[in-house]
Parts: C-alpha cells; sequence; structure tokens
C-alpha cells in the first residue's frame, strides 16, 4: 500500500472510530427502533446447492479444561470427515435453544454481540472417503454443509508440499447488516469482535483434534474474495458478506514462513464453475454508508506479512476445572444480570482467568500468528478474595509498559500484585458505580467480581496498515472467548459489553489523545437465572419430532 492510499485509509479509520463512539449527550448513530419487520435471519443459506451432512460427535474429546491453554501434546485425529465435522459442531455450531411463551431463539457455541451472529464460516476441504472436495458453507441451523464450488483433484497434493502436512482452510466472513440492523453504524466494530471470538473457537476446537492452526497473512483481501466466490456470488442487496480472515489447519505445525498462498493455489477454486445464491435475509435493508467506507478503508493489500510476536510468558499451571474443555465450551453462555451477593471469585481463580489472556506464541489461542500483541486490560476489581478492589492494569506486551506508565494519570501507584503476573494496582478503591457509568449504566459491570476495557496501542498500530483496525478487535474478541470460558470452568458466567462511553473510559485511565483506545468490555460474575425460560437441545428441531 503507498503512503498516499496508506493516510487516506488511516484518515477514513479514525473518522469511523471517533463518529462510532457513545458518549455522555449522544449515542453512536443507529435506527433508533428495533425494526421487527426486517429482522435478518439469523442463518445464511444456499437453499439451491448440494449438501454434505455432518455427523455429529458420538463423544466429546475429554481434554481437561486446563489442557486448552497449553502446548502439551494432544493425539492428532485423522482428517476424516467425522473430526472435521465435531470441530465445526464445537466452534460454529449451536449450543441450545432458549424459548419462553411465544419466542424460541437458538444459542450458538461462538458467541456474538446481541445474538445477532454476523460471522460466517467456510470450508475448503479435501477429497475423503465421505465427500468430494471441495468449497462449503457451513449451514449451522441443519449442521450441513453446503457445497459452492468443487475442488481440483491436484489441489491437496499443493497444500502438502506448501505447509508440510496434511490439512484445510476454514475462512470466515461477515455480514453487517445482520449487525447493523439493531446496532447501527457501531456494528461494523462488533463484526470484528464477533471474528474474534471465532477464531478463538476455531483454535481451541482443533486443539481438541490435535491439529495445528495458524492464519494466513499473505493474502490479500481482494484475493480472498476471489477464492471464496464472492466476487462472483448474486448477492441480494446489503446483505453482501465481506472476506475477513483465511486460515489453514493441519495435522502438522505449518512450515516457517507459510503464511502466504502461491497464486496458482488461489486460481485453483477462484477458476472452479461457482453453485448457488443465498437466500435473502431481510424484505428490506438501510444502508449505512460510514461502515462500507470504514470496510474499504480496512481492506489488506496483497501479500502483507505480519510482524512475528517476541512476547513471551512462563507457562503457568491453572487451577483445575470440574469441567472437560468440550463441556465448557457447550455449557457458555452469556450473562444478562448477576447475583452480587454471589459474585466473589477466589484469588487463585482470578489470576487463572488473566493467566490464561496472557499471549505466548506455543499456547492456543494466541498461538494463530495474530503478530505483535497490542491490547491490555485495564480492570475494575470489585469482589477477588484476598485482593483489595479497585482499578488495575495487566500490561500483555512488557515493551508497551513505560508508554502506558506516560499516558496514563500521573498518580496512578502502578504496583505490582503477583509475581507470576504482569498485573499491576494503579489506584485502590471502590470502583462499582463507575464501571457502571462507563458501561453505559448497565448494573452487570458492577455487581459482578470484576469488568474490565480492553485497551489497544492504537495510533502506532495503524499509522502505516489502516486494515490492522480490524485486527485490534480480533484480538479483543479472542480475549473475549478466553474469559467466557475461563467464567465457565471455574462456575461464574461472563458477558461481553460492547456498549460503553468511549472518551470517559480513557479519561478514567488518563488517555489525552489517541495513542491508546478501549475497544471492547467485559464482565463476569455469578449469574441470575431466568427461571421463565426453558432449555432445548440444540439440534432438537432436526429429530422427526422436533
Amino acid at each position: 500500500m503507498g503512503k498516499d492510499a496508506a493516510r487516506k485509509g488511516l484518515d477514513q479509520v479514525l473518522l469511523y472510530h471517533e463518529q462510532t463512539k457513545h458518549r455522555f449527550d449522544r449515542p453512536a448513530r443507529s435506527a433508533g427502533y428495533m425494526d421487527w419487520a426486517n429482522q435478518p435471519d439469523p442463518f445464511r443459506s444456499f437453499p439451491e446447492c448440494s449438501q454434505v451432512r455432518l455427523p455429529f460427535l458420538a463423544q466429546d474429546p475429554d481434554l481437561p479444561m486446563e489442557g486448552l491453554f497449553n502446548a502439551a501434546p494432544v493425539p492428532t485425529q485423522p482428517l476424516v470427515l467425522t473430526h472435521i465435522a465435531g470441530m465445526i459442531e464445537l466452534s460454529m455450531g449451536l449450543s441450545a435453544w432458549k424459548k419462553i411463551p411465544g419466542s424460541t431463539w437458538s444459542l450458538r457455541i461462538n458467541p456474538s454481540s446481541g445474538n445477532l451472529h454476523p460471522t460466517e464460516s467456510w470450508w475448503v476441504l479435501p477429497e475423503n472417503q465421505l465427500m468430494h472436495g471441495g468449497l462449503f458453507h457451513y449451514n449451522p441451523y441443519r449442521h450441513v454443509l453446503e457445497r459452492r464450488a468443487d475442488l481440483p483433484p491436484s489441489s491437496p497434493a499443493r497444500w502438502r508440499q506448501h505447509f508440510g502436512s496434511d490439512g484445510f482452510f476454514v475462512a470466515l466472513s461477515s455480514i453487517f447488516w445482520r449487525e447493523a440492523w439493531k446496532y447501527g453504524e457501531r456494528a461494523f466494530r462488533y463484526c470484528q469482535h464477533d471474528i474474534g471470538h471465532a477464531l478463538a473457537a476455531l483454535r481451541f476446537a482443533a486443539r481438541l483434534m490435535g491439529w495445528r492452526m495458524s492464519l494466513v497473512h499473505g493474502i490479500g483481501d481482494e484475493d480472498l474474495q476471489r477464492l471464496l466466490g464472492f466476487d462472483r456470488t448474486a448477492w441480494h442487496p446489503g446483505e453482501a458478506e465481506e472476506a475477513e480472515v483465511l486460515c489453514w489447519v493441519g495435522t502438522a505445525e505449518a512450515k516457517p514462513n507459510r503464511g502466504c498462498l502461491p497464486a496458482a493455489m488461489i486460481d485453483d477454486l477462484a477458476g472452479q464453475e461457482l453453485h448457488g445464491r443465498p437466500a435473502p435475509l431481510s424484505r428490506n435493508r438501510r444502508p449505512w454508508p460510514l461502515i462500507e467506507a470504514a470496510a474499504a478503508a480496512c481492506r489488506k493489500p496483497q501479500a502483507v506479512a505480519e510482524p512475528a510476536s517476541r512476547t513471551e510468558f512462563p507457562a503457568a499451571v491453572l487451577p483445575a476445572s470440574p469441567y472437560t474443555a468440550a463441556q465448557v465450551i457447550r455449557r457458555r453462555r452469556s450473562a444478562v444480570d448477576f447475583d452480587v451477593r454471589r459474585s466473589h471469585i477466589s484469588r487463585k481463580h482470578f489470576m487463572g482467568c488473566l493467566q490464561a489472556c496472557l499471549p505466548h506464541c506455543n499456547r492456543p489461542p494466541f498461538d494463530l500468528g495474530l503478530g505483535v500483541p497490542q491490547v491490555h486490560l485495564f480492570l475494575f476489581v470489585h469482589y477477588v478474595v484476598d485482593l483489595e478492589p479497585g482499578f488495575y492494569a495487566l500490561v500483555r506486551n512488557p515493551e508497551h509498559f513505560q508508554e502506558l506508565q506516560a499516558c496514563t494519570h500521573p498518580q496512578f501507584v502502578w504496583r505490582a500484585v503477583d509475581e507470576q503476573l504482569p498485573l499491576y494496582l494503579l489506584e485502590a478503591g471502590d470502583g462499582r458505580e463507575a464501571a457502571k457509568l462507563i458501561s453505559c449504566n448497565q448494573d452487570i459491570a458492577g455487581d459482578g467480581a470484576f469488568s474490565l476495557g480492553m485497551v489497544a496501542r492504537f495510533q502506532a498500530t495503524l499509522q502505516t496498515a489502516p486494515y490492522r483496525y480490524k485486527q485490534l478487535f480480533w484480538e479483543a474478541g479472542m480475549i473475549g472467548q478466553v474469559l467466557y470460558l475461563q467464567a465457565e470452568a471455574y462456575g461464574l458466567r461472563g458477558t461481553g459489553i460492547g456498549c460503553f462511553f468511549d472518551d470517559p473510559m480513557h479519561d478514567i485511565c488518563g488517555f489525552s489523545d489517541n495513542r491508546f483506545q478501549s475497544l471492547y468490555h467485559f464482565t463476569i460474575g455469578s449469574p441470575i437465572e431466568d427461571e421463565r425460560l426453558t432449555t432445548l437441545p440444540p439440534y432438537h428441531h432436526l429429530s422427526p419430532e422436533g
């Protein structure tokens, strides 16, 4: 990308970010009401495509929950449809249905802001004993793969030579309309959070199968659109998908410097006949030009290599959970209310939540190769046993420590509180009301054990690469997915908070410019269950009685 193009893209990204901040005197622009008549269908489908029905796991992997976050070997499963379907089920599938009189809705393994699910997954799979190879869209409602194109027979051999192992590709895309229908202009941010959630969910599911997974950095967004056939798809107006990211899943570690794709490997699929047209999601859609402009500014140019992360933290033994990893993945829910009387967490479990958030190039999910860690946690600690309430910082990249100190309030004490963690007390005191106020006056931010803002090194990260704006949200979303699972593992529950007052949060931290920006908030506590709700199995609707 030339300097002029990068400058223009950066200006557009900064404009989008500033215009979509929630402020005390005005929220970010949205429709202002719920247009129920045009609520998007939560499930994308390609009715004209042939389908491959996926088997369900007969038995979940028995990896302990804490085993998700270490580098200990896991038996490598064969690359057959049964195990690929298991990875899909444990990452992008349904987890349950909720029902009240007059209304039923699905929940998914992969969390989404407002349960809107703008993220779609695409799978480029080799031939195996149950199906021919091809490009597939995953339909979670039916738990089927919809075949959009056949795969040339020579492709898997090219993959094997290039990456050094057998494997397949998985790509993620966003449907901005699904999110903008409810959240308006801020929706582009939330779509990128959800990509981060999905990346972590996929990486964990791949680990359960004993497979490696890494980002394919060296493909530009235009080529990714071609590979997935998006440039040749007859999208309904306002419902096009934006190709976001491509990953390689292999039976062994990919060869060094294989984060790129030769042109011939892209052309293999881009030249195939494409099948089917997507079903419409809504009768009418409202355009959001600011989102389209931000998406255009954030498109990645061709073959850009990401700098390798040098950040390493000592391996830690996380507290044991009574649940297996698969059990936690299936039971993950988003809390809607907390019981303040029971929202205490032990210091051991609190530190375990934070340990799992630290980046490490050999531990999931941060071994995907996203690049240099840029996101830090600023925490309102309310009810952690043996830790005084106050405002804390978890510094996830030690190279940013001095810059963070210089940018925050001079009265912050920056006192280390744990030998194993880069966790610092900034200011002691009761932060419950401040946490609620910052989170759009939501009680849930102050009624839990703790809440936090994910603060990214912003200006320097975007200076020459505006597309990294999306990657900052991906990193935050991956952290959010870790916190979701860790909360469940320790008998609590988490929820992401996309609605927060941006600059007032920066004022609390002491940031006076955009060197650092808060991108995503989160809270963990003891949930209050809604006894009016009935929970149904995730795929009860596929049974004869469903």
